[in-house]
C-alpha cells in the first residue's frame, strides 16, 4: 500500500499541471501580500483563492487523473491486492500531492506574512477544502465510465458549491425575510463545505460585523469552541462520506 502511494505521489509531483498550479498559487499569494499595505487585505485575496481556485483545481485534476489512470488501476486489480487498499492508496497519493502543492504555493506565504491564528486557520481550511474536493472527485469519477460525463459532474459539483448554493441561500433569505430563519441558516450551511470554510475564516478575520444580524448569529455559534469543533467535524465528514461512497461503488464495480 505504501509503495502504491509513493508511486502515485511522485507521479503527480512530476505533473506539469501540479507544478503550474503551485507556481500560480505562489505568485498570487506573494503578490497579494506584496501589493497590499496590510496583511488583512492580502488574507482576503487569498480567501477567494482558497474558496474558488483550490476547489476547482482539486476536483478537476483529481477527476482527470483517475480517468487517465484506468489502465494502471486495472493492472493493480490484476494483482493480489484488495480493492480497498488500491482505492485508498489512490486517494492518499492524490491528496498528499495536492495538499503539498497548496502548502508550498499558499501555505508558506501565509505562515511568513500572517504567522497568527488567522494564517494558520486559512492554511488548515485550505488543506481540508483540498481533501474535500479530491474526495468529491473520486465520487464523480466512479459514477460513470465516460470521462466527459465524469468531468462534467465534477464541474457541476464545483459550480453548485461555489456559486449555486449561495444563490439558493440568498433566495431563501429573500423569500422568507419576514421569518426568523437565521438560526436555520446555520443548519443549511452544513450542506456546503465552501460556506463552512468561508464562515470560519471570516469570523477569524473579525469581519462578521459586516455580515449583519446573520453574521452575529454565526459568530455566536461558530465562534465558540463547540462551533469550531463542529465545523471542522463537518468538513471531515465531507471528506469521509463521498470517499466512502466511492469506495463502496469501486468494490462492487465491474472493471
Amino acid at each position: 500500500m505504501n509503495r502504491i502511494i509513493k508511486i502515485i505521489f511522485l507521479d503527480i509531483l512530476k505533473n506539469k499541471i501540479i507544478l503550474a498550479y503551485t507556481l500560480i498559487l505562489a505568485i498570487l499569494s506573494w503578490s497579494s501580500f506584496g501589493l497590499e499595505d496590510n496583511s488583512a487585505k492580502g488574507l482576503l485575496t487569498i480567501l477567494n483563492i482558497i474558496l474558488f481556485t483550490v476547489p476547482l483545481v482539486s476536483i478537476l485534476f483529481a477527476t482527470i487523473y483517475l480517468y487517465n489512470s484506468t489502465e494502471f488501476i486495472e493492472l493493480l486489480l490484476s494483482q493480489p491486492i484488495k480493492r480497498k487498499k488500491i482505492w485508498l492508496s489512490l486517494f492518499l497519493g492524490l491528496s498528499l500531492a495536492m495538499v503539498l502543492a497548496f502548502f508550498i504555493g499558499a501555505g508558506i506565504p501565509l505562515l511568513i506574512n500572517a504567522p497568527n491564528s488567522v494564517g494558520i486557520m486559512m492554511l488548515v481550511i485550505g488543506c481540508l477544502i483540498t481533501l474535500v474536493f479530491v474526495a468529491l472527485a473520486f465520487l464523480s469519477s466512479i459514477l460513470t465510465r465516460d470521462k466527459a460525463k465524469g468531468i462534467g459532474i465534477a464541474i457541476m459539483g464545483w459550480l453548485y458549491f461555489a456559486l449555486l448554493f449561495d444563490g439558493i441561500i440568498l433566495y431563501l433569505l429573500f423569500q422568507f425575510s419576514d421569518y426568523p430563519i437565521e438560526k436555520a441558516m446555520i443548519v443549511v450551511t452544513a450542506f456546503s463545505p465552501i460556506d463552512l470554510a468561508r464562515i470560519q475564516i471570516l469570523l477569524h478575520l473579525d469581519v462578521s460585523a459586516m455580515m449583519g444580524y446573520t453574521g452575529a448569529i454565526f459568530k455566536d455559534f461558530f465562534g465558540t469552541s463547540l462551533g469550531l469543533l463542529l465545523s471542522f467535524s463537518l468538513l471531515c465528514l465531507w471528506i469521509i462520506i463521498p470517499f466512502f461512497i466511492s469506495l463502496i461503488k469501486f468494490k462492487n464495480k465491474d472493471l
